[in-house]
């Protein structure tokens, strides 16, 4: 049978140096004989899957990039190149077969050496890579390094999109929500795979769910690497108990494999019902029953259907989500990353955040272009909690310029980029959506800088990703681009127009009352952002001052200015008080109730035009970084905010028809 070995139980170190010295002293060495090392970081112990910034903190060598201005501090690790090493087992390599090594996740480019040599190189942190090991082994001692590169120097939010053609993560480089700290690392899973005999070499699974008669539909297939004597036995269970189970051959596998009509229960999204979730088998076997290789997924079943909203245009794109036959309102949140350095997360750090999520209501994440694709344990939690996903390809917005590359050669690495996420994510039950970007966008007028006017299928790159999807995931509904539609922002002077389709931000307000009038003339379809600032709680804030004032929340305080000084309320609130804050508990005070009664405000006046409106995502869930304020519902420490309880109260509310419908 084909073996896997996870190379994370191994001990790991990761060294530094100046850009290729490690080269330069491994060639002296085979020259001069020599066993030289000039090292700038000398070794330190490397939890694998992490990142070396958190190795490095982890030995003493970075400060907390959380506390004041540290994170100035980490930039320099940026500019050396990183050695992680470790040792394979020799009695993991007893057997005669073919090893290769899968990494799921490298950030971002560079070169793996087996025993002192070349076995490949990498580049790009959003798909896997793999290498054939076999040619470079020794019968013993095998060491293995893995060698991190430079990181492209910016790409940040505010440049140019068309010119943004290295894909890696992009929020690392500093957006409004998170400092400057590039990642470099190994940030998913790493496995040695042993092959002896047949294997399975791709394998699709898909669901579906026919509401006639409540059964379900399960489509398979794959290929192998075969000789005549192999055959796949396919297995359909749930908690053990098996309900179908057939043998196939090679050809048949290759070709696809339908089965209908199974006795399932339905999957439903948080507060509408279960989550049944049920496990499929493949295995590969001789005829003798022996076992090459064997595949598993968990899965359940559901149907999707998007209908045109009550009262929408003729011409709108759909935005009522209707699941198993029954219109659903999709609340939720954008999804941040639960740390700028996610290579160190673990899944306890996803079961916290998401049962969070799940007791206040939520339904729906979209987890936003800047970002990645998140751990298989996200989706996992996901399906089980009945917490639906949206799911963008990695082109976002730049400020300066919105439109995407459309050179062949960006449009072929995306395309890439996005098979690669599709065959790794279209199981899971959760999945909703595929987006292919973020904001992007040109001029009303047709110019490809401004903004106002959101792409569309006519861009190359946002048409490719679409056969993408409808070759490989085609139940799955694809959106080129979010906002969507003609226009990108709500204008009150647009109201009634059919011009608001999917639509980002809200309006500049002052006051509650400013806004209630503005959301009681909203006509938008759906709106994948809206933001309120409202500041963190007192705790975070003195914690992670460092030698900052944590008060006064203003523009001269660089402490509250780190990043950014859009989200700054404290002259409005004074204003709308009358008078300054006395100290930061009461500031506080202020900024959470105006965000929870503005927030709770959009939420319910949306939730209220349902089914004229098919939903409303707040930006964003939770903070990355310590900010003392920011547009989001959970602090960095995991506090929810007033805003918090207050969207969970609407949240938790069944929606009515609108009576004015």
């Amino acid at each position: 049978m084909k073996q896997r070995y996870d190379l994370s139980t191994l001990p790991w170190t990761v060294e530094g140096t100046t850009p290729n010295m490690w080269l330069f002293e491994q060639r002296v060495g085979l020259i001069f004989g020599s066993n030289a090392r000039s090292l700038d970081v000398p070794p330190v112990p490397a939890p694998v899957p992490g990142s070396v910034q958190g190795a490095l903190r982890a030995a003493g060598i970075l400060p907390d990039w959380n506390i004041g201005t540290n994170s100035r501090a980490c930039e320099w690790v940026e500019h050396r190149h990183w050695v992680y090493r470790t040792h394979i087992p020799d009695e993991w390599l007893n057997t005669a077969a073919q090893f290769r090594l899968e990494c799921q996740g490298l950030d971002y480019a560079g070169w793996v050496y087996l025993n002192g040599r070349e076995a490949g190189s990498f580049t790009g942190t959003h798909k896997p890579h793999v290498f054939d090991l076999t040619p470079f082994l020794n019968e013993a001692d095998n060491a293995l390094e893995i060698i991190f590169d430079l990181p492209p120097r910016w790409l940040g939010h505010v440049g140019y999109t068309s010119r943004m053609t290295e894909w890696k993560t992009r929020f690392n480089y500093t957006w409004d929500w998170c400092p400057r700290l590039v990642q470099t690392g190994i940030w998913d899973t790493i496995t040695l795979v042993a092959v002896q005999e047949s294997e399975i070499r791709s394998f699709r699974c898909t669901t579906d769910a026919d509401l006639r008669d409540t059964t379900g539909i399960l489509e398979i297939s794959g290929d192998v690497t075969v000789d005549e004597s192999v055959r796949l036995q396919i297995r359909l269970a749930k908690d053990g108990t098996v309900i179908r189970e057939a043998a196939y051959s090679p050809d048949a596998f290759r070709q696809g494999i339908t089965w209908r009509g199974l006795p399932i229960d339905l999957w439903w999204p948080n507060l509408e019902g279960a989550q049944p979730l049920y496990t499929v088998t493949c295995t590969l076997e001789n005829t003798s029953e022996q076992v090459h290789d064997q595949v598993t997924r968990r899965v359940g079943f559901k149907r999707v259907e998007w209908q045109p909203c009550e009262g929408a245009p003729p011409e709108a794109d759909p935005w009522l989500c209707v699941i198993n036959g029954r219109p659903i309102f999709l609340q939720g949140v954008n999804f941040a990353p639960l740390s700028a350095f996610y290579a160190d997360l673990t899944r306890d750090d996803y079961v916290r955040r998401l049962y969070q999520y799940r007791e206040m209501g939520l339904n729906l994440f979209r987890v936003n272009a800047c970002q990645f694709l998140e751990r298989a344990w996200f989706y996992e939690l996901c399906d089980e909690l009945g917490l639906l996903v949206w799911q963008e390809f990695p082109v976002t917005s730049s400020g300066l310029e919105n439109w995407p590359p459309a050179d062949e050669e960006s449009i072929a690495a995306v395309a890439e980029i996005a098979a690669s996420y599709i065959e790794r994510r279209r199981h899971h039950v959760s999945l909703l959506m595929w987006c292919g970007s973020n904001e992007q966008m040109g001029a009303l007028d047709g110019a490809k800088t401004g903004t106002g006017k959101p792409c569309d299928l006519s861009h190359p790159l946002l048409k490719r990703l679409g056969e993408v999807v409808r070759e490989l995931d085609p139940q799955r509904r694809y959106l080129p681009t979010s906002p969507c539609g003609p226009r990108a922002w709500a204008n009150p002077a647009e109201f009634g127009k059919g011009m608001h389709w999917d639509v980002h931000g809200g309006a500049s307000l002052d006051t509650l009352t400013e806004a209630m009038a503005y959301w009681a003339h909203d006509d938008a379809l759906f709106r994948a952002e809206v933001y309120c600032p409202g500041a963190g709680s007192v705790e975070v804030i003195e914690r992670y001052a460092g030698e900052f004032a944590a008060f006064p929340a203003t523009a001269d305080n660089p402490y509250w200015t780190r990043i950014t000084t859009w989200w700054l309320d404290g002259a409005r609130l004074a204003a709308m008080h009358g008078r300054e804050p006395r100290d930061l508990a009461e500031y506080v005070a202020w900024s959470q109730e105006n965000q929870a009664r503005m927030i709770a405000g959009e939420m319910q006046a949306c939730k209220a035009r349902f089914p004229r409106c098919g939903g409303i995502l707040m930006w964003s869930g939770h903070d990355t970084f310590p900010l003392t304020i920011n547009s989001s519902l959970i602090d960095f420490d995991g506090n929810s905010k007033a805003a918090a309880q207050a969207v969970a109260a609407v949240w938790r509310r069944r929606p009515l028809k609108d009576v004015t419908s």
